[in-house]
């Protein structure tokens, strides 16, 4: 029996590369895109399967900053799959990153550099802004629309006689410091992208704890510095132009800059071989990258309390609660 693959964001970046990679490694399985455009998903999947054509490949509209959408492709899931194997929530957005010029100059001449480029701590900023659903984008597309979509699955995800994934993209730029409790949606701060990465190491933490005896296992990764087009776009071409020498080159000193999303892709690479039993919740497994071009994954512990992470999970169920009362009346209306 095929073993069954859901990627959200899988048209583009880091999640298409990893179509491509996973096929490689096993051009048995069954892939699923979970895209929002309909037309682009259908390109990834002729191109993968004139390369792959022993494979399976499917495709379900969802877009992840939408409820409503979640619920309506999660249900084309259901139909389609009795289980999944492996279930990576990879879809994110950072709208309209800005270059915190101040920042940014003062780090370069600082001891600070390095750190400031592998995990741009306190260089972007970003305007959120609220979706139909009344969240803020970032915090929705990144986090609650993947939790919604993990509680619409958990019937084919929660196998004690075989294990699950849920495979998490996440950031090394997920600072403790950007994220609030009291505003989970990071609605009074300036570093969304941050904080909703940083809710996703805690979610993280928490699934594991209550869905580890169930057969559900979650880890998360990080891709790092990887340049896409939500990348060039954060400086004018010609500063990239003077950069990019800069950057190939201390990446011999810097893992971190992986550049490509197939690099980035290598932590999602390796997870998917290993035994989710004998991962470790509070590590974030990194893709990493020689100055020669060779792919490794890095362990690294995260900075997250266990008891913060319990509380965060039961916000989010009465956030679905809420939620699900609003899409009911929808229902009854129409």
């Amino acid at each position: 029996m095929r073993k069954v693959a859901l990627i959200t964001g899988a048209s583009s970046g880091i999640g298409l590369a990893l179509c491509g990679r996973l096929l490689a490694e096993d051009d048995e399985l069954h892939l699923c895109l979970a895209c929002r455009n309909l037309g682009k998903a259908e390109a990834v999947r002729e191109a993968l399967l004139a390369s792959h054509p022993s494979a399976e490949v499917s495709i379900v509209q969802m877009d992840v900053s939408s409820v409503l959408s979640v619920v309506q492709g999660a249900k084309q899931v259901k139909q389609k799959f009795q289980r999944l194997d492996y279930l990576y929530l990879n879809a994110g957005i950072m709208p309209n990153p800005q270059l915190n010029i101040k920042a940014f100059f003062f780090g370069i001449f600082s001891r600070n550099m390095i750190h400031m480029f592998t995990t741009a701590d306190g260089l972007l900023t970003q305007n959120d802004k609220v979706t139909s659903d009344g969240f803020q984008e970032v915090f929705e597309t990144n986090l609650f629309g993947h939790f919604i979509l993990i509680r619409e699955l958990e019937p084919l995800l929660c196998h004690t006689d075989n294990p699950s994934q849920l495979i998490w993209t996440s950031s090394r730029n997920a600072k403790k410091s950007n994220f609030s409790l009291e505003d989970i949606q990071h609605t009074k701060g300036q570093e969304p992208y941050s904080s909703s990465k940083y809710a996703t190491d805690l979610l993280n933490v928490a699934l594991n704890r209550n869905f580890n005896e169930k057969g559900l296992y979650s880890s998360v990764m990080c891709p790092g510095t990887v340049m896409t087009n939500l990348t060039y776009g954060i400086l004018p071409p010609f500063v990239w132009t003077l950069l990019l020498p800069i950057i190939w080159l201390v990446r011999f000193f810097v893992n971190a800059f992986t550049l490509t999303p197939y690099n980035g892709a290598e932590a999602l690479v390796w997870l998917f071989h290993q035994k989710p039993e004998s991962l470790n919740p509070l590590t974030k497994y990194l893709s990493a990258t020689t100055g020669f071009g060779t792919n490794y994954v890095k362990h690294q512990k995260m900075d997250i309390d266990e008891d913060t992470a319990e509380k965060f999970y039961q916000t989010l169920l009465e956030l679905e609660k809420r939620v699900r009362i609003t899409i009911a009346k929808s229902d009854r209306a129409i």
